[in-house]
């Protein structure tokens, strides 16, 4: 996550994980919501600078890039299982 130290990345990580869990109506534990809001701010910011150029910086934008990109990864999830 850019500009944020480790710590605050794992506290965003896990909010970005807790509202994508909520908003997709999923039911998962704390350390998964955090591991989907820190890898789904890595996938949802490769994704927007192979895309479209843009990067997200700071929290913030750390937060939105994690939330989308943990509902990126929680509706893959489902699409692979067959569960859409």
């Amino acid at each position: 996550m850019n500009g944020v130290g480790w710590l605050m990345a794992i506290i965003i990580g896990g909010i970005a994980g807790w509202l994508a869990e909520k908003f997709m109506k999923s039911d998962m534990g704390v350390l998964m919501n955090i591991i989907l809001g820190i890898v789904g701010a890595i996938v949802f910011n490769f994704l927007a600078a192979l895309i479209f150029d843009f990067e997200t910086a700071g929290w913030i934008g750390s937060l939105i890039a994690g939330f989308i990109g943990a509902c990126l990864l929680i509706w893959l999830a489902r699409l692979i299982k067959g569960r859409t």
